[in-house]
């Protein structure tokens, strides 16, 4: 597993081999995430990728008629 170093100024630098992987870009935004005390990098993704997500899902079910309007 790498093992990175935080700089003076809080900087990390993601090993190359996980960047090639998850195909990160210079520039590209993260989300930095922390939960019971472990630190999570995630891609941040423009919303327009998630469309088309839920195609074909049937929403009958998922919710009780109680919680209507």
């Amino acid at each position: 597993m790498p093992e990175v170093t935080i700089s003076p100024k809080y900087q990390v630098v993601i090993p190359k081999a996980i960047r090639e992987e998850l195909g990160l870009k210079a520039g590209q935004k993260l989300i930095v995430l922390a939960k019971a005390g472990v630190v999570y990098l995630v891609p941040a993704m423009h919303v327009g990728r998630l469309r088309g997500v839920a195609k074909g899902i049937d929403p009958s079910g998922l919710r009780d008629e109680a919680d209507r309007l």
